[in-house]
């Protein structure tokens, strides 16, 4: 996250390139009938968004693909609803999920933006800790419950929903749009980069919205200004050609098991500091000034509500660090280990055992050096004798915004507050958004505005993910006025 020395405001004054004020101080008639619009009909939006619940599109190859391409097929139909044009589902090959393209292209002189989305979602995860269905949307205590209410089928309708405000009462929009909803973002993008050159023409824009991030606290609009990469891995350890019996053979074989555990301890040591040499030699550190506007950030409160963390039980970092610790430092994890079965288990020795590891990166990292140095490091501790295979699964960059200050990143800012009706916050992300890097730097560095609908309490990837349905129309009506006033966004 950039220091700001200077944020704009509808009273202050600042004008843009051509001279004109940069803000509209209040509404403009056409977006006053668009936000009204979008106010009467918000229950038919929320009702789109429950369909598009609906259709379990985990796009894990261990899923039904039918369900990822059902669940494009539904996209399609509301942009199409919504009164987009070209309306298409793009497929890059075989095995790959599909894409959703719309576009509305009428203004010559004004400003094209790029809508991102995804359509797929994370597997549900343990259903017995769900406490509602998890592809039956449920509206409880105000938030909306099921996978993909809010990572990342609300982004979906937040697009749609400000876009058809203004197409059903103006018959027209502010600036040209085209949208694409992604079908494989929770598997990592790994198409992206070859599926932006093929439609290069296509999806070429002067800036990009992306609505798939979380605010910093409930009702509190935020741009995120800086996301890390993700490098991950998968480990897998072997040392029989099938289980035996732990009775019979037990005293005498090596253990799989033992050997996994015995890597994985080598990764991080007691504070989850990553304890690879020479992983984290490069990694960018913060100014003085970045370190103390960090360190104001009072995040504790937050993060124990938002994790449920048990009571007793320190964080790994102090308050003070928090936003470093998940903004600027890389973080690894360990997302699943597996050897047998809880509901299978028996008194045997496992032939093998497996791990999922994930390292998140910041600036200055490279996701190739730093898969090399993970993958040499696992080789050189695994005990000698077992059979070991690492496994690539992901290596996606980081990215961070060049200017928080440029006017785009202001205006959107102001958009937000009109919305919300609170000060927008620019954060930082701990999470990966592989779509942003390739799409801003194949079309020369254009700006990415990233937003969300997610609040802290969301669960996303995890049991029970939700939706606060307040910030889901405060969200609605932040991009209705953001599609205006980003009309004044000097075109590249």
């Amino acid at each position: 996250m950039k220091s700001i020395k200077h944020l704009h405001s509808p009273t202050c004054g600042c004008k843009n390139e051509k001279g004109e004020p940069l803000f509209l101080t209040t509404p403009t008639q056409v977006t006053q009938k668009a936000l009204d619009y979008c106010e009467k009909n918000i229950e038919k939006e929320l009702n789109r968004l429950k369909k598009l619940v609906k259709i379990p599109s985990v796009s894990l190859a261990s899923f039904d693909e039918n369900e990822v391409k059902h669940s494009a097929e539904a996209t399609a139909e509301v942009l199409r609803s919504a009164g987009l044009e070209k309306v298409e589902l793009l497929e890059l090959g075989k095995g790959i999920h599909p894409y959703v393209y719309a576009e509305w292209i009428h203004k010559p002189d004004a400003p094209t933006l790029l809508l991102y989305a995804h359509h797929d979602v994370q597997p549900p995860g343990r259903e017995d800790k769900w406490k509602t269905d998890p592809f039956k949307p449920v509206e409880k205590n105000g938030r909306l419950y099921g996978r993909g209410t809010a990572d990342d089928k609300a982004g979906i309708i937040a697009h749609s929903a400000a876009i058809a405000a203004y197409l059903k009462t103006a018959g027209e929009l502010p600036v040209n749009v085209k949208v694409l909803i992604e079908g494989e973002e929770e598997i990592g993008s790994n198409n992206l980069a070859a599926f932006v050159r093929q439609h290069k023409a296509k999806l070429k824009a002067d800036g990009i919205i992306v609505t798939d991030c979380v605010n910093v606290d409930s009702g509190i609009p935020s741009i995120t200004t800086a996301l890390r990469g993700l490098v991950a891995v998968d480990i897998e350890v072997d040392a029989l050609d099938h289980p035996v019996h732990s009775g019979l053979w037990g005293g005498i074989l090596p253990d799989p098991v033992f050997a996994l555990t015995k890597i994985l301890a080598t990764l991080c040591d007691e504070q989850g500091n990553i304890a690879i040499k020479g992983l984290t030699d490069n990694v960018l550190q913060l100014t003085e000034e970045e370190r103390k506007n960090f360190a104001k950030l009072k995040l504790e409160n937050i993060a124990r509500g938002a994790t449920g963390l048990l009571n007793g039980l320190p964080f790994t970092a102090q308050e003070k660090d928090f936003a470093e610790r998940l903004w600027r430092q890389p973080s690894l994890s360990i997302n699943a280990i597996q050897s047998g079965s809880k509901k299978l288990v028996s008194n045997i020795i496992q032939d093998a055992a497996w791990a999922r590891v994930s390292i998140r990166i910041v600036p200055n990292m490279k996701p190739q050096e730093v898969l090399d140095i993970l993958t040499k490091h696992i080789n050189a501790v695994c005990p000698q004798g077992f059979r070991l295979k690492v496994t690539t699964e992901s290596a996606s960059n980081w990215w961070s915004i060049a200017d928080p200050k440029a006017d785009v990143y202001q205006i959107a800012a102001r958009s937000l507050e009109k919305g919300y009706g609170h000060t927008t916050q620019f954060i930082g992300c701990g999470a990966s958004i592989p779509f942003v890097q390739p799409l801003s730097d194949e079309f020369g560095s254009i700006p990415a505005i990233l937003v969300g609908v997610e609040d802290p309490y969301t669960n996303a990837h995890s049991e029970n993910e939700s939706l606060l349905l307040s910030d889901f129309k405060k969200s609605l009506f932040g991009q209705i006025h953001m599609l205006q006033d980003l009309a004044k966004f000097k075109k590249v």
